[in-house]
């Protein structure tokens, strides 16, 4: 078995002495090592096996042009672009397993640009000044890991070593890790929507889909669920969508804090994908603490979630919008499409005696829906709530009748 090897990337004028001894610690454990420098302010501590000038090239500029500028933004940008070009092309012709990066501010933004060029499932450690607060620019849609370096990454003393030794410790372990025994032949996948106020339905669903020989990917409608899903939908990988929780609609529309964009579905219509979709937790606009919350908001329906949560009810004039704007994506597909609605009530705290039961509301989401959607989009109306197991049934039954045959050739 060929030894594993990981990418070591960074500034090797700044920051050499602690990549060398990450690159020693990774050899103890017999892990082998590719180094690409991204140092464009001197020369690095020791010969990398990427040159800076050849990043340089990658991201179409001229190493010594850039030292003699002195313009640490254009700087960056650059190297943040030959580093984006490099790495996918190692991972693709085999020379790498795994990448790990130390850096502060302007390390972390051109080494984890880097890594979000790679597919899901190859491991990505980045150990940084910045691993904490809003990290969203950092990892976006993928599977990065964030290491804190607690102290900057200055130097060598008790401390760091101990941190650096630990984040050549994981990435090690991440790449000589087992396979994972895949399928034989793989089984189809499909992808769905939760939120909590939606996981009985999704569950349910789940489970019988999987019984019925797909597996299932379940992404929690946060907003950077949703754009994790349209990523993966438009990479190929997704052969149909049961999108039960469309909630990030509600925070798009509304101005909450989750919302996943205003290319919400296009995945699925681009690649012509089928899909079953439900109105899932449309009736609440997420916020953080009360304290978060614009005083425009003063005197709407509240529920604290938790400490850090917190849920407002919308309104029938904003589930008419958000209905277009729902409504407007499906029309876009030209593969089959299934609206289906609970009458019911849309979450768990949207029903009879809970504390966003509004009939109202609900019923200007559904006549605006069906009076939006075009021909093509087949609409079926389910006398149950959400949660029921006959609506998560419903759901099975559409999304099994639409998906192509030679998928459901495979799981007969």
């Amino acid at each position: 078995m060929p030894m594993p090897t990981v990418l070591l990337v960074g500034t090797l004028d700044t920051k050499g002495g602690e990549y060398a001894y990450v690159r020693e610690r990774l050899r103890q454990q017999g892990v082998a090592t590719l180094v690409m420098d991204l140092g464009v302010l001197g020369e690095p501590a020791f010969e990398p096996d990427i040159s800076a000038a050849e990043v340089a090239r990658a991201g179409g500029t001229d190493l010594s042009a850039l030292r003699a500028a002195r313009d640490r933004g254009p700087a960056i940008d650059a190297m943040l672009r030959g580093a984006s070009a490099l790495v996918p092309a190692l991972h693709r012709d085999g020379r790498i397993d795994a990448v790990l990066g130390l850096g502060g501010g302007g390390g972390t933004a051109m080494i984890t640009a880097a890594m979000r060029t790679l597919p899901v499932g190859v491991p990505k450690l980045m150990v940084s000044t910045l691993a904490s607060g809003n990290t969203a620019q950092y990892v976006d849609v993928t599977d990065i890991t964030l290491m804190p370096s607690v102290i900057d990454i200055a130097g060598l003393n008790p401390l760091s070593r101990r941190i650096l030794a630990n984040a050549a410790g994981a990435i090690a372990g991440m790449v000589a890790q087992a396979p994972i025994a895949a399928d034989d032949p793989p089984r189809p996948l499909l992808a769905a929507t939760m939120f909590g106020v939606t996981t009985p339905c999704v569950t349910a669903a789940r489970q019988q889909l999987e019984a019925a020989g797909y597996d299932v990917l379940v992404f929690h409608a946060t907003g950077t669920g949703g754009r994790a899903m349209e990523s993966l939908i438009d990479s190929g990988f997704i052969e149909g969508v049961l999108d039960v929780t469309t909630t990030e609609w509600c925070d798009e529309v509304v101005g909450g804090v989750l919302s996943a964009g205003p290319d919400r579905h296009g995945a699925a219509a681009r690649r012509a994908v089928p899909q079953v979709v439900s109105v899932g937790a449309l009736d609440m606009v997420n916020f953080h603490g009360m304290e978060t919350v614009p005083a425009a908001f003063a005197d709407r329906t509240f529920y604290r979630h938790t400490p850090s949560v917190t849920l407002m009810r919308t309104t029938a004039a904003e589930c008419r919008t958000i209905a277009e704007r729902l409504a407007a994506q499906l029309n876009r597909s030209t593969a089959p499409v299934t609206l289906v609605l609970p009458l019911g009530g849309v979450s768990m705290i949207d029903a009879p005696g809970q504390p966003f039961h509004d009939p109202d509301a609900d019923r200007v989401l559904f006549e605006t829906l069906r009076a939006s959607v075009a021909p093509h989009v087949r609409v079926v109306d389910v006398d149950a709530h959400i949660n029921d197991p006959l609506f998560a049934a419903t759901l099975v039954r559409e999304l099994l009748a639409t998906l192509t045959p030679a998928s459901r050739t495979r799981n007969a």
